[in-house]
This record gives C-alpha cells, structure tokens and sequence, in this order.
C-alpha cells in the first residue's frame, strides 16, 4: 500500500432520472428509492418532500413557500490500495451533497457535505466482525479495537487534498436517534435545528463515530415529531449558517420519515422524556415504496463483499498503515 492513500471523488446528480450505479452500495437511502417499478415516482416524490420541508423551515421572506429547492449530488469516494505497480481501487464512502437554489436572486448556495453517511467498511464491522465476535459470547460487547480502521480512513480522507479541494466545511452526518436510548428535552433552543435533547449514555453509533472523530448532538427541528442524532467536528451551531443545516434536516429527516415513519412520521410529538421505538404503531406512512427488509439483508451480503475484497487482501498493509497513522 502507498504511504499515504490517495483517494478520488466522483459526483452524480440525485435527481428523478438517478440510476444506481454497480459501484454504488444498495443499502443508501437514495439507492433504496431508485430501484423497482415505482423509482421514478419514489424520487419524484422524495425531491418534492425535500423541497417542501426546506421551505416551511425558511419561511422568512418566503410568503409562498417555494422559494427554495434543494439539489443533491451524491459523493462517491474510492480509495487507492495496493503497490505503486499494481494499484487496485475500493469504494470506501458515499455521502450527499445539499445546494441550494433561491429561486428570488438566482444564487446557487453550497450546503452542507456528509448528510447520509454509508460505508463498506461500516457495513463489514456491524454485519460481519460484530456478529462473529458475540457468536459464543453470553453478553454483547465489541472488541477493543472496533471501528479503529474505519475512523482512521475517515479522518484520512476529511483530512486529505482530496477533500479540501471539493468541500470547504467539514461534513455533518444526521441519522436517526438510537431506540436503545432515553433522551431529555432541554431549554436550548435553536431557529433551525430545534430544541435540544440530552441522551441519557452514548450508543455503540456514537462509540463508532466518536472513532472517526466526531461528536454528536441531537436536536428536534420545528414542526418535527422527534429528534435527529447530528455527527459533526468542531462547532454544529456557530460552523453553519441556518440555511445550510436546514438542507440537511429537510433532506435526512425526509428520508427518515420513509424509513422509520414509526419514529419520524409518528402521530405524535416526542415529549420531554423521550425512547423512540420501532414498534410504535400511531404513525403515517409516506406513499413512497421502501422494502426495509431487503435493506438488512444487504448490509450482509455487502460486509462479506468488503471482507473478500478489501479486509482480507489487504489486511497486513491495513494493520501496516493503521499502525502508522498518525491521525
């Protein structure tokens, strides 16, 4: 493996037309939607509901609410492995990138990059090494070293040319709270992102994340009915401006809403003690086609990919490179 890894972005339109690549991993949300008989209407749908939240959460100066609309590309990251004779390349991450267009000035303005975070390497740790770790294990637990590799290639890669050349914020993740957690409503109150829950201990997702260098605050935006886990660096509140968060939470907390409509799309507000569950069954369902079952399955099927093709080949120049890493 070269000394320092190289790795190269490339950037497709998330739009009604969006075809998944072979490269790209099947378990994103946006390659979710973009298959079946339903695709085109599932992101006609999905672009439209991402529009409509922007607008009712940038409702200043914005008396008919469609000022604004929301362009998403998504990010894909290879990385290059192997000897400077016989390279060999990996997908490593797939992100989104929000834009926004104000349709009064004209102005295209760069939103946040990261949103939706998927991961081979992710997908290996959780579906493959986790459950062969706790097979005969009577109590659940992670070893020592889970997540090191992975938070290294990321920070790597924030940290990289690569990623400075593309993206000039650091990247935010929003993703769902854990229904493993209690979360207390606080007095904080953000314009865009909401109020502010307190969880009551961190998930083994925050564990993961905290390895790739991020911490994690969780905030329930106005007219939401729960709050949405925010994974970043530095300062979520004073990085961003209000209209690039509310890129992020009209685009994730759409996609939640198809996802787990028990807890995003619920009939009822989460309340000051707040455990989201899965099993909830007040809730509305969105009229876009998701097979949720399907999604688990292929969290498996591409961990094993990723360890046939990247943890085992390259496993002691991983060890090699991850060992002297200074990151």
């Amino acid at each position: 493996m070269k000394e320092n890894l190289e790795f190269s972005i490339k950037r497709i339109c998330f739009d009604e037309n969006y075809q998944p690549s072979d490269s790209t991993r099947l378990t994103t949300n946006f390659a979710n939607l973009a298959r079946g008989s339903s695709r085109q209407e599932n992101l006609r749908n999905t672009l439209k509901m991402i529009d409509n939240r922007f607008n009712s959460l940038a409702d200043w100066d914005n008396p008919t609410g469609d000022r604004y609309a929301v362009a998403l590309e998504i990010i894909s990251v290879e990385v290059e492995m192997g000897t400077d004779d016989a390279a060999a390349v990996f997908p490593l991450i797939e992100i989104l990138q929000t834009s926004i267009i104000d349709s009064r000035t004209g102005a295209h303005i760069d939103g946040i990059a990261g949103n939706n975070f998927s991961s081979y390497v992710r997908d290996y740790d959780f579906s493959v090494l986790l459950p062969a770790y706790n097979n005969k294990r009577a109590v659940f637990g992670t070893p020592e070293d889970f997540g090191d590799l992975h938070g290294k290639l990321f920070k790597y890669f924030v940290s990289s040319d690569a990623y400075k050349a593309h993206f000039w914020k650091p990247p935010v993740i929003c993703i769902s709270a854990s229904s493993s957690k209690v979360y207390q409503r606080t007095a904080n109150q953000h314009p865009a992102l909401g109020v502010e829950y307190l969880q009551n201990e961190l998930s083994s997702t925050d564990h993961y994340f905290a390895k790739m260098g991020m911490q994690v605050r969780f905030f329930m935006p106005p007219n939401s009915v729960a709050p949405l886990a925010f994974y970043f660096f530095g300062d979520l509140l004073g990085d961003y401006t209000d209209l690039e968060l509310i890129g992020t939470i009209s685009t994730m907390e759409t996609f939640q809403k198809i996802y787990r409509p028990e807890i995003y799309n619920a009939n009822s507000v989460a309340g000051r003690v707040y455990q989201p569950s899965l099993k909830h069954q007040d809730y509305s369902l969105t009229k876009i086609v998701y097979d949720r079952e399907e999604r688990s399955q292929l969290a498996v099927k591409q961990g094993r990919f990723t360890e046939e093709n990247f943890i085992k080949p390259y496993r002691q120049t991983l060890e090699q490179w991850a060992a002297n890493c200074a990151l």
